[in-house]
């Protein structure tokens, strides 16, 4: 490696697998890689702005994601363009796998948003996750799943949720 290839930042690819077929892939920088936590930065990768009500992401918007190889959730820094912290929004996954330049990661539809003041937590899309059928597909899953959200959950109402993130 030269010196400056050292300079310049690692890429790589964010694929976000639903049901078997891919979400959405994104190019991401790669910030670390421990071995078991493998965080990047990338920016907004919606195309225009996505309004649930309670938060915006729209162009502009950084994402720190932060994916495990041994927990079945990610969660993502959200920060506005100007840097302001919006929130962190967390995805119920399997464990993260990564290959090379690619981080393949499986969403099973559950999800929670913790605001940047941490006053407004709230689980998200459970209606979806019991339409999937996972329960009766891969009840193991389904379990891990489920323990992850509400580990996630006691994380963000009151334990050392950034401490997950250091």
């Amino acid at each position: 490696m030269s010196a400056h290839s050292a300079d310049r930042p690692q890429r790589m690819d964010v694929v976000l697998v639903k049901a078997g077929r891919t979400k959405i892939r994104y190019a991401a920088e790669l910030l670390a890689d421990d071995g078991t936590r493998v965080a990047v930065r990338a920016p907004w990768a919606g195309a225009g702005v996505r309004d649930f009500g309670f938060v915006r992401f729209e162009p502009g918007d950084v994402f720190t994601e932060h994916y495990w190889r041994d927990r079945w959730y990610a969660v993502k820094e959200v920060r506005s363009a100007a840097g302001t912290l919006k929130g962190w929004y967390c995805d119920v996954t399997r464990p993260a796998v990564r290959s090379g330049a690619e981080l393949v990661v499986e969403d099973l539809d559950l999800d929670l948003w913790r605001s940047a003041d941490g006053t407004d937590v709230r689980r998200l899309d459970e209606d979806e996750f019991a339409a999937s059928g996972l329960a009766g597909t891969d009840p193991e899953a389904a379990r891990a799943a489920l323990a992850a959200l509400d580990e996630l959950e006691s994380l963000a109402r009151g334990g050392d949720f950034a401490a997950l993130l250091a």
